[in-house]
């Protein structure tokens, strides 16, 4: 299983990177988790979209837009293109994900969202090609999942957008990679929002993952210290997640 960092800056894009999204690949198949602000257009320099079945699925771990909004652009990729998209592409997210991304796009009938995409509420486990999915929910302002994805062997935990909970250190147990938010530092944050790269360290010990990549990092934050504070609490390999960035599991 490989795993393509698209995009990984933290609540908006930064200059190096778009917003939240995740491309994982295993033999011939693809799905994303995440496709936030700006991601669509990096994806493009690693998948062709224009070739049906570039995409198995996409898997939205909550609605905010800078995780969600560019399923809008994709729309419109395959609805105007001019070959044909091929299959409707499935989308599993939260409940209200088909409404919230006619919002986006400004549509007056959400239907119109069903000529290329099936929707699927991922609060359940699923199969997509040799993908296993299971979602438990995050502590978010929103609907919200964290997502376990297994395939050949391997498996990868994504938390989205959370605070600090039991749930997610069940999900993530024992998986080979935990890609993990780290959107404060120090404690005393807000409750049931993001993560710190202390929190994101604590849940990996704890999880005995086998290796910690720190994403959604804000801009205003020191990566030294996100860093220094993970490593504080779990002594496994740690990365900083990076646009283009390819890990093989």
């Amino acid at each position: 299983m490989r795993l393509t960092v698209i995009g990984c800056a933290g609540s908006f894009p930064s200059a190096d990177s778009p917003a939240s999204c995740y491309l994982i690949e295993h033999d011939g198949h693809r799905i994303l988790l995440d496709l936030g602000n700006g991601a669509l257009g990096a994806l493009q320099r690693h998948i062709d979209l224009t070739w049906p079945g570039a995409l198995d699925a996409v898997i939205l771990s909550h609605c905010h837009v800078d995780h969600c909004v560019d399923v809008a652009s994709l729309y419109v990729q395959r609805h105007y293109a001019p070959t044909p998209s091929g299959a409707l592409l499935r989308i599993l997210g939260p409940s209200d994900a088909r409404g919230r991304i006619a919002a986006i796009y400004g549509m007056n009938d959400p239907a119109m969202l069903d000529a290329e995409f099936s929707f699927e509420h991922l609060g359940s486990a699923h199969s997509i090609g040799p993908f296993a999915i299971d979602a438990v929910p995050a502590a978010h302002p929103v609907e919200s999942y964290s997502i376990r994805v297994s395939a050949g062997g391997s498996s990868l935990v994504y938390s989205g957008d959370t605070g600090p909970t039991q749930s997610l250190v069940d999900v993530s147990a024992g998986a080979d990679l935990a890609l993990y938010e780290a959107s404060f530092v120090g404690e005393g944050n807000p409750p049931d929002l993001h993560m710190s790269g202390a929190d994101a360290g604590r849940i990996a010990s704890a999880a005995q993952v086998r290796t910690l990549v720190l994403t959604h990092r804000v801009g205003w934050n020191d990566d030294a210290i996100v860093l220094r504070e993970a490593a504080a609490h779990y002594d496994g390999a740690i990365l900083l997640a990076s646009a283009g960035q390819v890990i093989d599991l």
